[in-house]
């Protein structure tokens, strides 16, 4: 299983590619017809929203471990 901060790192790289990709799904989804392009865009933006959504679940998650001060053993 992998660890809470190796699964925010894969999200942001998710992301991170999903942005680099927008000039490069351009040009692949230009020679399609006016439908197709708007499913294949529509597509790309429910997978970019839900990493997000993951994203921020993670960060969420992790929040009560990172909050910096010390607690005292029991």
């Amino acid at each position: 299983m992998i660890t809470l901060d190796e699964r925010i790192a894969r999200t942001q790289r998710l992301l991170r590619r999903l942005e680099d990709d927008q000039p490069y799904l351009r040009a692949r989804l230009s020679p399609l017809g006016t439908e197709r392009r708007r499913s294949a865009r529509a597509f790309a933006e429910r997978v970019r929203a839900e990493a997000e959504a993951e994203l921020q679940r993670l960060l969420n998650e992790r929040e009560p471990y990172d909050s910096g001060v010390p607690q005292p053993a029991d």
